[in-house]
């Protein structure tokens, strides 16, 4: 019991959050869903989680680094953090429902 639970939780530190917004919400209409994940998480890793998070057949996972942007705060510069994506295409017939949670 408890190595299913440990398997549980590393998929659990490669799936960070659903990403939600309008570009997202049109790749859907493609079967694609759009994750934030570890920037250490390879695609088989994601293709890994997803499955087993979600019970579908991932087909395909695309990857990228959005880098941080400077900003100011009170005229002091300041940087965000980079973020990994991950584009997530499903089978056909196959969805997910982000707005449900896990």
């Amino acid at each position: 019991m408890a190595k299913k639970d440990s398997i549980d939780a590393r998929h659990y530190d490669v799936i960070v959050a659903p990403h939600i917004t309008e570009k997202a919400t049109l790749l859907s209409e493609n079967n694609a869903v759009v994750f934030k994940v570890a920037k250490t998480a390879s695609k088989p890793q994601i293709k890994a989680a997803v499955e087993a998070l979600f019970n579908v057949k991932v087909t395909g996972v695309n990857t990228l680094v959005q880098k941080g942007k400077v900003k100011r705060w009170k005229g002091a510069p300041y940087k965000r953090n980079d973020v990994k994506k991950a584009v997530v295409t499903l089978a056909e017939g196959q969805m997910i429902d982000v707005t449900t949670g896990v």
